[in-house]
């Protein structure tokens, strides 16, 4: 079983950490954990395999997040998924949205650990890779201190030992799931007493972190308490250049940050044989938008990927004008 650097990670988030946004991000950082959007595991069994988890080699290391609740379908799932050679299989206890409820699984998992368990049980037996938990701290009524724990020592007590959670509760009543990402109130000391009182588990957290410095916070034991991993969202997501101090900072590789052009230079050959395999620039471009975010010129930027992306037929020489207009931009500030 491989032991994957779990001191940063990139949270799965639906919609957008596709394999475009995932290799777009490894061309930051080498290190940085990267997660899958969900994939239900009836999804993986009976969809297009290809489709839903094809991805490229440069992508590593990267985990499979699956959604689901029934335990042979997930060990049927993670079987596929390890076979198509993800480094990680990851259970998702934690999304909020009605779908996932209807489907019995997310969030609405919380209530019931021992299930949780024995999903947690057949997955690690399937596969060969870690299987891991992403959870929040408790749903609706619960009192986080009992569910949270309840769903970790279950899952402890089958094998499991790494665990990513999101330092809030899901509100499975009353809330949007764009709400639940930030109304319920962050714990993260609820999070850190875990880590305390269970040091022989991995646990990293995730939830309202913005920026590397507060990662780094995260990772230090000032209270005598040092957690594993933190999972950025969509600080990485809306801001993506942050990612390119994440080797030297949260992974103590030599060298200097990746910047922007580095990560452009390195994203080309990925794009091209996209393009070359009939993607359109547009499903790739749309996850840069927030490159320059904060740099001269960054509105141009986004101007160009967002209007000249979606024409048909359109190729690399739109990335390049809309990276000149960036250099113009800061050439003139500089002037």
């Amino acid at each position: 079983m491989t032991d994957l650097p779990r001191r940063l990670s990139v949270a799965p988030m639906m919609d957008w950490t596709d394999r475009h946004c995932r290799a777009f991000h490894r061309a930051l950082t080498a290190r940085t954990l990267l997660y899958t959007e969900m994939v239900t595991a009836p999804a993986v069994i009976h969809g297009d395999r290809d489709r839903l988890l094809a991805f490229d080699a440069v992508e590593h290391p990267v985990a499979l997040q699956l959604g689901g609740s029934d335990p042979q379908q997930l060990a049927q799932a993670a079987r596929i998924g390890a076979d198509y050679g993800y480094d990680e299989i990851n259970l998702n206890v934690g999304c909020p949205s009605d779908r996932v409820q209807s489907g019995r699984f997310g969030a609405c998992l919380m209530r019931e650990p021992e299930l949780v368990a024995d999903c947690m049980a057949a997955i690690r037996e399937a596969v060969d890779v870690p299987a891991t938990v992403k959870c929040r701290i408790g749903v609706d009524d619960q009192d986080p201190q009992v569910s949270l724990f309840a769903t970790v020592d279950a899952c402890a007590a089958v094998g499991i030992t790494v665990f990513v959670v999101h330092a809030r509760k899901a509100w499975l009543k009353g809330l949007s799931p764009k709400e639940n990402r930030d109304v319920p109130p962050l714990d993260y000391a609820l999070v850190r007493r875990l880590k305390r009182e269970r040091p022989h588990l991995t646990v990293c957290i995730n939830g309202g972190v913005g920026s590397l410095d507060e990662a780094v916070a995260h990772l230090d034991d000032a209270d005598g308490v040092a957690l594993d991993g933190v999972m950025l969202g969509r600080a990485a997501y809306h801001e993506p250049a942050i990612l390119g101090a994440a080797d030297w900072r949260l992974f103590g590789m030599e060298g200097a940050d990746v910047d922007v052009w580095t990560a452009l230079d390195r994203y080309r050959p990925y794009v091209a044989a996209r393009l070359e395999e009939g993607a359109s620039l547009t499903s790739i471009t749309r996850h840069m938008l927030g490159l320059m975010h904060g740099r001269p010129g960054a509105r141009a930027f986004r101007r160009i990927l967002t209007v000249e992306a979606i024409r048909p037929g359109a190729g690399l020489e739109v990335l390049d004008r809309a990276a000149e207009a960036v250099r113009e931009a800061e050439a003139r500030r500089a002037a």
